[in-house]
């Protein structure tokens, strides 16, 4: 039974694909030595040539202070600028040319700082171009999007603008992941398909992309099951205002939802979970937010409006980028100052009025490795113990993208891998050990990756075993046995699998089912993940 974890990197026509896209233009993709700098330590810098452009000089413009660098053909109009040298010339054969290798040492600081860059290549006859040019992520996402609309690849993609500066960004400190975070054992609960709470009952069952009845206060309720599962920490489903059940397409992100409570059943939950030690996480997607949202509405109503450049219009089919194509789901463009700032301080109110301990970050690879930068050093001075993990669903060269910039990322490679090998059966246990030691090797100790073997965007595990429970024993123990911090997706522990494929056309939400509870759980599987809790936590 196959399945797409990977969207972008689907098939091995979409990997060529993007493979050809990182070898053109001007790709600096984040390549910082250390991946993760403190005061103190110099910072070098790579950035690769493609084939395709003319580059005899390359410069970095940068500033330490913070404030936004700018330079033409060498020359530093804010900050400083430092020569790129060419190191290597490397063959490539998907491409058929030659790439050209450029590293730049910039001088160490001796105390915490924020670095902001930018990066030109030019020659005496032609313009000076910016990296990152090509836009990889841009450019993925329509090759995807035409590839599961069963449309033909288009055989070239212009992304971004190659003459515009895009600024990096790199914070000098020695910020690390909380303590707690490293000892955590994870339960995710998609609220609306956990309990209803308050003596209801569901409000139906029948139709998973609507509305089950799950509510905040319905989890509160349950903190005895949670807590006696052995998990230490909580990770909510989004419960911001949302037209929708899944609650990743936001109107206001100033609220909870009032079908699942209001502020008042959070405000109960987290301080109920904090006092029996648990840990509340909540999920919040900042790449994109509803088509109903207020600021989205003025500004596709109102050429004028002061959020027009909040976001980004082109001349697409919805005429917005947006996620995937999504006309409901248009992306906010935190390239904008104002529109960065307002997103960062959404996450410090939760974290300063609500006490919540941290963030899951929806489609992290969105918003990218910069603006988590600032992300993360905001939520670590209004919390320094919040935990915030991101979701980027690419190749692990792009993942080691966010050390230095986020806790840590879900690994989306081990579940692939765990999957492959227990439900599948694709891998022996031989392949499975191979990959793994070799991927726990590539991932430094201070970057946590967190491990899963099902969630809310992918077929449930005992599905994809068609059923079969020991698969799933073993893949549990073999989770709970691994240093990844495990996440245990709600109703995995008491056997609830799901009716059909979500890859056969019926959408994701087939797998959010509603919790079984009583009789009907699997008493001998949830003993099972008690145990091996209960194990791992000695």
């Amino acid at each position: 039974m196959e399945e797409f974890i990977f969207g972008t990197l689907a098939n091995d026509q979409l990997k060529v694909m993007n493979h050809r896209m990182t070898r053109r233009g001007l790709q600096h993709a984040h390549h910082v030595l250390p991946s993760d700098p403190e005061p103190g330590q110099p910072i070098t810098l790579s950035v690769q040539v493609g084939g395709d452009l003319k580059a005899d000089r390359v410069a970095c413009y940068y500033t330490f202070d913070g404030s936004q660098p700018s330079g033409e053909r060498g020359a530093a109009y804010n900050g400083q600028a430092a020569f790129f040298q060419p190191v290597e010339v490397m063959w490539d054969s998907v491409t058929w040319s030659y790439q050209t290798m450029w590293t730049v040492t910039l001088p160490p600081v001796q105390e915490q700082a924020l670095l902001r860059y930018q990066i030109g290549a030019w020659s005496d006859d032609t313009q000076e171009v910016f990296a990152d040019w090509p836009h990889i992520k841009h450019a993925a996402e329509i090759a995807a999007t035409a590839f599961f609309r069963g449309e033909a690849l288009p055989n070239h993609i212009q992304a971004g603008d190659p003459y515009r500066p895009h600024t990096f960004v790199l914070s000098i400190d020695e910020l690390k992941p909380p303590q707690w975070a490293r000892d955590a054992v994870i339960y995710h609960v998609f609220v609306d398909r956990f309990f209803p709470g308050q003596g209801r009952n569901w409000s139906q069952t029948d139709d998973l992309n609507g509305f089950c009845g799950g509510t905040l206060w319905g989890v509160a309720e349950k903190l005895d099951y949670i807590e006696e599962l052995g998990v230490n920490c909580i990770w909510l489903s989004p419960v911001f205002c949302s037209p929708t059940h899944h609650g990743y397409d936001v109107v206001d992100y100033s609220n909870v939802e009032p079908r699942l409570g209001g502020d008042d059943a959070l405000h109960f939950l987290v301080e109920a979970a904090h006092a029996r030690g648990i840990r509340v996480v909540l999920d919040i997607a900042l790449n994109h937010l509803s088509h109903l949202h207020p600021y989205f509405q003025d500004a596709v109503n109102n050429p004028n409006s002061l959020y027009r450049d909040w976001f980004t219009f082109d001349d697409s089919e919805v005429g917005y980028r947006s996620f995937f194509g999504v006309e409901s789901m248009p992306q906010v463009n935190v390239g904008n100052p104002s529109a960065r700032n307002w997103l960062i301080n959404v996450a410090r109110y939760w974290l300063n009025q609500f006490d919540v301990d941290g963030f899951r970050l929806d489609v992290a690879d969105g918003p990218g490795p910069d603006f988590w930068t600032y992300f993360w050093l905001a939520c670590k001075t209004e919390k320094p113990d919040c935990f915030c993990f991101g979701e980027v669903v690419d190749a692990p060269d792009v993942q080691r993208q966010y050390m230095g910039r986020l806790d840590g990322l879900l690994d989306f490679h081990l579940c692939d891998a765990m999957r492959r090998t227990f439900a599948q059966k694709r891998w022996s246990e031989m392949d499975f050990e191979r990959f793994r030691s070799r991927h726990e090797q590539y991932f430094p100790p201070d970057f946590l990756m967190l491990s899963f073997v099902d969630n809310h965007d992918m077929d449930r595990f005992l599905f994809m075993a068609e059923g079969e429970k020991e698969s799933l024993y073993r893949a549990a123990a073999i989770q709970m046995s691994l240093p990844n911090i495990p996440v245990i997706y709600y109703g995995t522990e008491v056997g609830i699998t799901q009716a059909v494929s979500s890859r056969a056309g019926y959408g994701l939400h087939v797998n959010r089912v509603p919790m079984l509870w009583g009789d009907e759980q699997d008493g001998m599987m949830l003993q099972l993940y008690k145990d091996l809790i209960a194990q791992r936590r000695r």
